[in-house]
């Protein structure tokens, strides 16, 4: 018995189940802990065919010769107006003398498609029990 395809819509979310991380309903690989999510063969091809949009990378040196450093992490994102539509502190931390703190930020996308067909197999209709 073949399921026909759900109609999937294009930015919808999900928790991980092992990071709790917010993530796309289409992943079937979570891009934070790596963990597998479900086995589908199409979406891991999918997303690993995913064209990275973005690639920054920056090094920061505390100098050895001042007091520790605070620093905190701040993602914005904004839509075609200006408008932020998210905003969040993604981590916070200090730097004692010499340490350093690489940090990369990296904006992946692949086109939403819907999940293929499965195959399922045919239900099993119950049996009555036998009769006394």
């Amino acid at each position: 018995m073949t399921v026909a395809p759900r109609a999937v819509t294009a930015g919808k979310t999900r928790t991980c189940p092992h990071c709790k991380a917010t993530i796309l309903e289409s992943l079937s690989i979570c891009p934070g802990c790596l963990h597998h999510l479900r086995f589908d063969q199409e979406a891991a091809k999918r997303q690993v065919a995913a064209k990275s949009a973005l690639r920054v990378e920056g090094v920061i040196r505390h100098p050895s010769v001042e007091e520790a450093w605070e620093y905190f992490v701040v993602i914005s994102i904004r839509n075609d107006r200006g408008e932020e539509v998210t905003r969040q502190v993604v981590s916070v931390g200090a730097l004692q003398g010499t340490e350093k703190r690489t940090f990369s930020l990296s904006v992946d996308t692949m086109p939403a498609q819907m999940p293929v067909a499965t195959t399922r197999p045919a239900a099993v209709a119950p049996q009555a029990p036998p009769k006394r």
